[in-house]
């Protein structure tokens, strides 16, 4: 009779479930394989399956990895409803992957494409068929120079062209970060577009400088009836905040928390639709704290089509070690996106200028106190504008005591809309500009000779589309400022290829809390953001600090950086730096 002999047990003195690793010999074969939970549903695997074909299909035709489909998945990879998750979240151990197979392997689709009806579509040269005939670069029908039934325009035909290369422009952050700065938040433009905090009127403390009443006659301007714009010799002054001594004599009397002007804070509350890069300079001193902007920034310009399909782009810089690089050797165009820029500071300008009645009547407004930031050695003549410092409450709860003081402007009055000393009757005027419909960069922008006089609203709209942020900005500066109009001239070029002789084609009024609503702006949105980079700033220790727009990513970031940095301090010792980065005298 054959005898049974119990296997060898291992013990656990330890406790717990299974033998104790101490005590397993070297020969084991399973010693130091981690533990992996699964499911009894689980497959272990499955050499192809051909259940999800459709959805690997359209993966691989864009270019997306493919996910590990099966029973239990839906389209994506995703889990459907009523399968066990037992175990997913666990990193499997046991997994193997075909690095190299997987990445030699694609999909080959033969399947023919059904032909389109009233011709085809080259796509190399971007051409189209028509009833009769075939054009390099065109359309033509079959008569006329129609399309034809069933055809399509040049326009729907060219949709799309070259997208693979416009993915690759990259643009340069507005400043350079250095290594020695530290980042401490960054926020995503969605994560700002959530946020609320309803703010009551404000209060104004001090009023500084003189306007002057706003012509009424480019009120009535039309296309036919169009005047050149003449550049007008006057100074204006925007200081920056910390450089405002009316600021300074404010923050040394407590009266706010947080100081700044409205072409920063601006920025700030329409951060969500900004593109193009920029930077905030923070300073926190003691319980205050003050948004500023640097000497040359991006504040200082005004954006052309910034938030087009394709906005106005810089050439690339020239690379010095190819001498066959003839990028150096090119003209510049009138339309890059810093040429346009300039051009559209220099319209805005002189538009402003221009459009006041600087000799009497009506006579000129003196608020209460006389220019700050006019000197008594000066002796150019000044603009026209208005500072008005206006203080906003940013307090949630009644225990907090959390104001801003902002310097607003405003650029003339309307005379017969009441005492503009009381804040009735306040104008800011502002200028939009057309360079060239046929360049990189218009945005499908009309011919503003031919449609603003007869098609008003589809250009409005145009450029509501490709200036959102832009319009966003001087609407948020006129409300911050009490402005109970807005005048925005519609500016081209006399000659598309000059940009230095301009014509004023039109002026538009409007309410700018009307405007508002119509670009869809939310200053509720615009002071939850404020608030939030202030709470920001309030948790670091005293210091400096800079909020960047990434260049390329809807996505700001706060760095802490010297104190030294954007000063001369910091200029006249590059190269010589300590360690940590302070500058050596």
């Amino acid at each position: 009779m054959p005898s049974f002999q119990l296997p060898p047990i291992q013990d656990n003195p330890d406790g717990g479930w299974g033998p104790s690793t101490s005590n397993l010999p070297d020969t084991f074969k399973f010693k130091n394989i981690p533990y992996a939970p699964y499911s009894k549903s689980d497959k272990l695997g499955r050499f192809a399956d051909w259940n999800d074909l459709q959805t690997d299909n359209r993966q691989s035709a864009v270019g997306l990895p493919q996910t590990q489909g099966g029973r239990g998945t839906g389209p994506g990879g995703r889990r459907r409803d009523g399968t066990q998750a037992f175990g997913s979240g666990t990193a499997s151990a046991f997994a193997y992957f075909h690095v190299e197979d997987e990445a030699s392997f694609s999909l080959v689709d033969n399947k023919a494409a059904q032909p389109r009806r009233g011709g085809g579509f080259a796509r190399g040269r971007g051409n189209i068929r028509g009833g009769g005939g075939f054009s390099r670069g065109n359309v033509r029908g079959g008569r006329g120079g129609n399309t034809g039934r069933g055809g399509a325009n040049q326009r729907g035909a060219r949709r799309g062209w070259r997208d693979w290369e416009k993915n690759n422009r990259t643009r340069e952050s507005s400043v350079v970060i250095s290594p020695q700065w530290s980042m401490l938040e960054e926020i995503e433009f969605h994560r700002l577009a959530k946020l609320r905090l309803e703010v009551e009127e404000p209060d104004e403390v001090e009023s500084y400088g003189r306007l002057f009443p706003y012509d009424k006659t480019y009120d009535r301007i039309t296309t036919k009836t169009e005047k050149p714009l003449q550049p007008v010799d006057r100074i204006k002054y925007n200081p920056t905040t910390s450089d405002d001594p009316v600021i300074q004599q404010l923050a040394s009397k407590n009266t706010a928390t947080v100081y700044t002007t409205d072409v920063i804070l601006s920025v700030l509350m329409c951060a969500p639709r900004s593109v193009y890069p920029w930077d905030i300079v923070i300073i926190r001193e003691g319980n205050k704290v003050f948004f500023d902007k640097r000497d040359g920034g991006p504040f200082d310009t005004v954006t052309v089509n910034e938030n087009s399909a394709d906005p106005p782009q810089d050439p690339p810089p020239p690379n010095p070690n190819n001498p066959t690089d003839k990028t150096a050797q090119e003209q510049p165009s009138i339309n890059t996106a810093t040429s346009l820029s300039l051009e559209a500071t220099y319209i805005n300008q002189n538009f402003i200028f221009q459009t006041v009645v600087e000799n009497p009547p009506p006579p000129a407004v003196d608020f209460e106190h006389p220019n700050p930031f006019y000197g008594p050695d000066e002796t150019e003549p000044l603009a026209s504008c208005g500072y008005r410092y206006r203080l906003f409450d940013l307090s949630i709860s009644e225990d907090e005591d959390i104001k801003l003081c902002v310097r607003t402007e405003v650029d003339a009055y309307a005379p017969a809309q009441g005492n503009p000393l009381e804040g009735h009757g306040l104008v800011t005027i502002r200028a939009l500009n057309e360079f060239d419909t046929r360049s990189q960069g218009a945005g499908g922008a009309p011919d503003w000779r031919l449609k603003l006089d007869s098609q008003r609203g589809a250009v409005v709209a145009t450029e509501m589309k490709n200036n959102s942020c832009k319009l966003a900005k001087w609407t948020v500066q006129s409300i911050l400022a009490g402005a109970e109009l807005m005048k925005i001239g519609y500016i081209s070029r006399a000659n598309p290829r000059d940009n230095t002789r301009h014509v004023i084609l039109s002026t538009a009024s409007m309410r700018p809390t009307e405007f508002a609503a119509q670009l869809n702006v939310s200053l509720a949105n615009g002071w939850g953001i404020v608030r939030t980079v202030t709470d920001l700033c309030m948790k670091m220790p005293e210091g400096k600090y800079v909020l960047v727009k990434d260049p390329n990513k809807p996505v700001i970031r706060l760095y802490s950086v010297p104190f030294s940095t954007f000063t001369a301090e910091e200029d006249d010792g590059e190269g010589f730096e300590d360690e940590e980065g302070a500058p050596i005298s």
